[in-house]
């Protein structure tokens, strides 16, 4: 898959006029046609909703685009309660998945109406004190534990992920007790969340875990009478960081969800389930870039160019290793003769963007594009060696390029330093 920016070198030196590098931008025209195509995908579920994963890019003016296109979010901390709740966002448009929760973000959360997806059998009867009640509506988080495999190759079968070693979700049995124990406290609405892979380049994951958890909402109406109002497949559709992998198709991932609905649920007498989606990567990635420009060249015992972002801006390449692909914006055709680390300032030798990349030959002032940076991007950014936030832009559907967050400065990093400057 050829990856191609959706900015021009011109448009870049024309923004840099007034938006010092490095920043984040964002596409609106593919964020919402994104999220049209998902919809599109599920439209045969009539209770079908998107809730976005906020952690994956926090930004009102990315929520706003999202809401406007029918999705809802997904908050995981206080601060993504606060953000959803201002942004528009309103009883069931949100649901809480966290773990290890604070009481003060249950109460919050009930406050608001979110919808409480609870990580632990334990969760109960805390969310009972912290809330005061257990609310109408509730979900469960289910993790069913060993190896999760999909499909089955000349290897054999492929390993997704390692469910029973993550500290999510609630055992099956254990899932068996909540929903009993809901019934009894009143709960009027029952839902079922699942996540059980990660960045999955996959049509089947989708309707592989679909089958597990209906199969499992049907025994668990079988067993305790229950009958879930909807079942959250969570994230793990991923994009493909590099040109070398095809991108999910997600026409083909709905409709294999919709097979299996038919397959399993239908028949149960639960056509009416509701199904929703929890994605971040997928809905924004694809839609961000890093911009940089090339300000230093090293010639040691490699070569080094190095740009004015680095790990702090996008922390991906240094916490996992992760392939960003990298476009030198003006020299797409030319060829690819060069093999270059591309690095960050950071004082940590992992701070590198690209390790032994080909590319075309850079010159100081270059600006490169990092790709796919649209969610766990400036998400992830941090404060290190008192690097500063980036700005994040907007570019909108008509050209216009709009600052959607300010760029740190030196006063906000000292700002929460309370009356020090005062008294030295």
């Amino acid at each position: 898959m050829e990856k191609k920016p959706f900015v021009t070198k011109e448009q870049i030196e024309e923004i840099v006029k007034t938006h010092p590098t490095p920043f984040h931008i964002y596409d609106e025209k593919g964020i919402r046609e994104n999220a049209r195509k998902l919809k599109e995908a599920f439209s045969w579920n009539k209770g079908f909703k998107e809730y976005f994963a906020v952690k994956a890019t926090p930004n009102p003016s990315i929520l706003k685009i999202l809401k406007e296109e029918g999705c809802g979010t997904d908050c995981s901390s206080m601060a993504e309660l606060v953000m959803s709740d201002r942004a528009g966002f309103h009883g069931n448009e949100i649901m809480f998945s966290s773990n290890d929760t604070p009481d003060e973000e249950f109460a919050y959360a009930y406050k608001i109406g979110a919808t409480i997806n609870i990580d632990d059998i334990t969760h109960i009867p805390f969310v009972k004190k912290a809330c005061g009640c257990i609310p109408k509506r509730m979900s469960c988080r289910y993790n069913p534990g060993g190896v999760f495999t999909l499909g089955e190759s000349k290897e054999g079968f492929q390993v997704m992920d390692n469910p029973g070693d993550a500290k999510y979700g609630l055992t099956k049995d254990q899932l068996m007790e909540a929903y009993s124990t809901f019934k009894a406290e009143g709960v009027e609405e029952f839902g079922m969340h699942a996540f059980l892979a990660s960045n999955t380049i996959s049509n089947d994951y989708y309707p592989a875990l679909a089958k597990i958890l209906f199969s499992l909402a049907v025994e668990i109406k079988e067993k305790t009478g229950v009958k879930l109002s909807f079942i959250n497949l969570s994230g793990g559709v991923g994009v493909p960081y590099s040109p070398d992998k095809e991108p999910n198709d997600i026409m083909k991932i709905g409709e294999g969800v919709r097979k299996v609905y038919e397959d399993v649920l239908v028949p149960a007498g639960m056509g009416d389930v509701e199904i929703y989606t929890e994605l971040g990567r997928f809905m924004l990635a694809p839609f961000g870039h890093l911009v940089t420009k090339a300000i230093h060249e090293k010639h040691t015992y490699k070569e080094y160019i190095g740009v004015d972002a680095c790990a702090a801006n996008l922390m991906r390449p240094a916490m996992y290793g992760a392939y960003h692909h990298i476009t030198v914006l003006g020299k797409e055709n030319a060829p690819l003769d060069h093999v270059y680390d591309v690095t960050g300032s950071l004082c940590e030798n992992n701070d590198k963007f690209a390790i032994d990349r080909k590319l075309p030959e850079i010159e100081m002032g270059d600006y490169l594009v990092i790709h796919d940076t649209g969610a766990h991007g400036f998400a992830m950014g941090y404060n290190y060696n008192g690097r500063l936030w980036s700005a994040e832009l907007l570019l909108r559907e008509n050209g216009d390029v709009t600052e959607i967050r300010r760029a740190e400065t030196i006063d906000d990093y000292f700002a929460t330093l309370d009356g020090y400057w005062d008294v030295i």
